[in-house]
């Protein structure tokens, strides 16, 4: 693991949370500034892991399983109503997967491995195209299909999930199936003239074109967020895998993110682009910025290349310090989205809360700069406060503009415990590192 230089001991006089100015009085903190020290941060990883273990888990085992139909519900209400006739998402499914997978390597909790365990279940014997191959988008209820169109997307998830429950079980029907899902991917998305990925397919895997009905709001054939989303899935399985060819398409798809996607003049990505990668989108999304931040390092080293991880490091902390002087507002929270002008919608949705906690905390880890420590534990402390729901159980999705709490469902197909998930296990980790050298055990914070 790569360790940035050792700029602890000169900076530690000023680690400390600023008050909050200039917020409406209702969403700031009434706490004055708290320094920082092991002791502080190991109590925020403390709280965090809580949160993960004590909340967001175990909302997700008590409320989303159909005991009727297999897999899981696809909505349930803020207040805990569930739709039992709601189609069910392959998105949630993967995600589910994922997170209980990660969990149950991490804990070895036999509860986390039996919701990975239903989600794989849920997976194979739902979503699952037996005659074309790849995901379906969605099933009703009863788990017939209710939208059979291929979505890269869907597929890279698809990947993240099984690699992942191979690497917390060793079970090998696991990765043959992740091993499938790249192999379609690559054969069926692939684009050899210009390089990426198309990204929607029919049930047959025949190019969609008209993207007037797009599942996911496509403004152009070829997104970040599907790239994004590959680069992760490839990395995931490349730990498990170590395939020369898999090693290859990842490193191609790096180059493409950096050559294409990543706009080093602005440092924000490119949100939509034609298959030559003119850029058909000027909208900027902080969330994706900073997730993109970390998510990338942790392809550069997983790839292992010296000169690749530099630079990712370079890029993290570019991004980091673009997101937080553009889109982060005085209370500590990001904010949705921004066009060229500023800010374009001021609500402040839970996942990019969830990816600037990790992502500052990631630049902090490489540059030493105690602002990024700062602003990763303000998004926390806005998380706490603003989207745990203590009444209810996980969190809310989002808080408006003007202070309220949103009352979308908790449960959907988009709304799944990942993001937040990932981010408690990644904190967890990443702010006992810093603990630990704080208390001199041992030399700098790593990535």
């Amino acid at each position: 693991m790569m360790r940035p230089p050792d700029l602890f001991q000169r900076m530690l006089w000023y680690l400390s949370i600023p008050a909050l100015a200039s917020v409406p009085a209702s969403m700031a903190s009434t706490s004055g500034p708290a320094p920082l020290d092991a002791a502080a941060l190991g109590a925020y990883s403390a709280r965090i892991e809580a949160e993960l273990r004590g909340n967001i888990l175990p909302f997700w085992m008590k409320y989303t399983p159909d005991p009727a139909h297999g897999g899981f519900f696809g909505e349930v209400s803020a207040d805990l109503v569930v739709q039992r006739e709601a189609p069910h998402g392959a998105v949630a499914t993967t995600r589910i997967l994922w997170t209980f997978a990660a969990a149950y390597e991490r804990y070895r909790d036999p509860q986390y491995l039996g919701m990975a365990r239903l989600a794989y279940d849920d997976l194979t014997n739902h979503f699952w195209d037996r005659t074309s191959g790849g995901l379906y988008w969605s099933v009703a209820a009863n788990g017939a299909p209710s939208d059979a169109s291929k979505e890269i997307y869907i597929q890279a998830f698809g990947v993240l999930g099984l690699s992942e429950l191979y690497r917390a079980t060793g079970e090998p029907a696991a990765l043959e199936r992740a091993i499938e899902l790249y192999r379609m991917i690559e054969v069926h998305a692939r684009d050899h003239r210009h390089g990426g990925y198309f990204e929607e397919f029919t049930r047959d895997w025949r190019l969609e074109t008209d993207l007037s009905h797009s599942l996911l709001g496509a403004e152009a054939l070829k997104s970040q967020n599907v790239h994004l989303h590959l680069l992760e899935a490839y990395t995931n399985l490349l730990r498990v895998w170590p395939d020369p060819a898999l090693r290859r398409d990842l490193r191609d798809l790096a180059e493409v993110l950096l050559a294409h996607i990543y706009d080093t003049r602005r440092h924000h990505l490119r949100l939509f682009l034609d298959p030559d990668w003119t850029p058909r989108s000027q909208d900027r999304s902080f969330g994706h910025d900073i997730e993109f931040a970390w998510l990338f390092c942790e392809a550069a080293n997983a790839l292992g290349e010296p000169a690749l991880i530099a630079r990712s490091r370079t890029m993290a902390v570019e991004i980091a310090r673009t997101t937080l002087a553009e889109g982060v507002d005085a209370d500590g929270a990001l904010f949705n989205k921004a066009g060229p002008s500023g800010i374009t919608d001021r609500s402040k949705e839970w996942w990019p809360q969830a990816e600037a906690a990790v992502g500052f905390v990631n630049a902090f880890q490489i540059s030493g700069d105690p602002a990024f420590l700062r602003a990763s534990l303000r998004t926390w402390d806005f998380i706490d406060t603003w989207l745990v729901d203590r009444q209810n159980g996980g969190w809310f999705r989002s808080v408006t503009a003007d202070g309220r709490r949103s009352l979308d469902p908790k449960v959907s197909i988009w709304n799944c415990p990942y993001h937040n998930g990932r981010a408690c296990m990644e904190l967890v980790v990443r702010l006992k590192d810093a603990a630990t050298h704080l208390r001199g055990d041992e030399g700098a914070p790593g990535t």
